[in-house]
């Protein structure tokens, strides 16, 4: 087992590696900008490093900063939390020709799974189910229109790089395609240096469902049943629930094996998560992440199993601690995103917190770097919590989650905490009856 790793993370996540590596026995090491100095995740860690100024791309995504850290403190492994450098394939084989552990898939792996079209193709190998679309990169618009003609309209054009909504446009008919193809690559160039698009038929109304998966390296993996993630505005998550309301145990348990012979058969080492459209009964893999979710702890309440620890445990070469036998599901979860942000555009609301006091209870997690008297920076992307509920059922955890939310307090700033009051006054919230299109239907009425 290590005996220091290094967090390469700021945050909430960082805070959560921390406290995994306290209950291991493990010493932690918080790297950070000159901005978050006094940042919690700085202030719990055993040691700390100063690698840069506040932008991220001269801090927490410089590679040469982090490595001379791990050199300077001795740390054996590096956990990457999400986001920065966590699914950078480059990062991982710098890690690793350093001889130092990375806290996740090989760089391989992530490679693969980076790459929109080859995760795809990966995938169709692998007997994962795909959306239909194009075979690989569409060159040019004869080969958009035909693709499209093949498939039946409405298509949806993707960047082959893309993350976060970014290089995707819908064309509703032949007469929309030609824009939406050329904004796609323009903005696919402009975000990630790659104008490679690839084209899939566009669902009406699908939820969007993951499963999360974790694989030992050596041929082993489990799955951990799923998460339903519909609930997103401009592609991004904010209310995760699991088990999904949609989806009962047969479904779970033939999809879950489906998924997790996939990265058995690949030799997956850590936690992964494939992402699925999920409409009439049928699943469309669209994409994987390597690496912890933001959204791992509602999988963590119900399957009563710390992720973060299994993974430094595999990545240290342990085996798993439980077989897929001893994965049973116990009641249901919910987590909120909370982001400092202004209603109702979700204007970035950066500033001084002049009042924290964090929801307790039976079944209430809350993951948060808040402090009174912090400030929190400019410089980095506005989720400043999770609140994470558990019940018996969903009903349970509905109102578990309305109650602490009651209970919640951050003066000083704006944040999106008024937006889930207003959500659990819907019926259809309530009734778990919501697709990835509801929320921003609901915002255009309601905000």
């Amino acid at each position: 087992m290590f005996d220091k790793i290094l967090i390469a993370n700021r945050g909430e996540i960082a805070l959560r590696v921390i406290r995994a590596c306290r209950e291991m026995g493990i010493a932690s090491v918080a790297v950070h900008s000159t901005a978050d100095a006094d940042a919690m995740h700085v202030r719990m860690a055993d040691e700390s490093v100063c690698i840069g100024p506040p932008p991220g791309s001269q801090s927490y995504l410089s590679m040469p900063a982090i490595i001379s850290a791990c050199e300077i403190t001795g740390a054996q492994a590096i956990h990457p939390g999400y986001g920065f450098l966590s699914e950078n394939a480059a990062f991982v084989q710098i890690v690793e020709d350093h001889e130092i552990t990375f806290i996740g898939p090989t760089a391989e792996h992530i490679r693969i799974m980076g790459d929109k079209i080859t995760a795809k193709e990966t995938m169709k190998k692998l007997g994962v189910p795909c959306v239909p679309g194009s075979d690989g990169g569409v060159p040019d618009m004869e080969v958009a229109m035909k693709v499209a003609d093949d498939i039946g309209y409405p298509v949806i054009i993707k960047a082959t790089a893309g993350g976060g909504g970014r290089g995707m446009k819908l064309a509703r008919t032949s007469a929309e395609l030609e824009s939406a193809f050329r904004t796609a690559r323009a903005e696919a160039k402009s975000a990630f240096g790659n104008d490679e698009v690839y084209i899939e038929k566009y669902l009406g109304q699908p939820r969007h469902i993951e499963i999360q998966v974790f694989g030992d390296g050596k041929g082993r993996a489990v799955h951990l049943g799923e998460r339903d993630c519909s609930l997103q505005r401009r592609h991004q998550k904010v209310f995760e629930e699991a088990p999904g309301p949609a989806i009962d145990a047969e479904t779970r348990a033939r999809i879950g094996k489906i998924c997790a012979d996939a990265v058995a058969s690949i030799n997956y080492i850590g936690a992964g998560t494939i992402e699925f459209l999920y409409e009439n009964g049928e699943f469309y893999f669209i994409e994987m992440n390597t690496r912890l979710q933001v959204e791992h702890p509602v999988t963590e309440a119900i399957f009563g199993v710390d992720l973060v620890r299994e993974q430094i445990r595999v990545a240290a070469g342990l085996p798993l601690e439980f077989r897929q036998e001893d994965l049973q599901v116990n009641g249901h979860a919910i987590e909120v995103r909370l982001n400092a942000e202004k209603l109702p555009n979700f204007a970035p609301s950066p500033g001084r917190i002049t009042q924290y006091h964090a929801p307790g209870g039976l079944g209430v997690r809350m993951d948060s770097a808040l402090y009174d008297g912090y400030s929190i920076p400019p410089y980095y992307d506005s989720l400043i919590g999770k609140l994470i509920v558990h019940g018996r059922d969903r009903p349970e955890a509905l109102a578990r989650l309305d109650r602490a939310l009651g209970e919640l307090i951050i003066d000083g700033i704006d944040t999106t905490v008024p937006l889930f009051h207003a959500l659990l006054d819907e019926a259809d919230i309530l009734a778990g009856e919501y697709d990835i299109h509801w929320l921003e239907g609901w915002l255009e009425k309601a905000l």
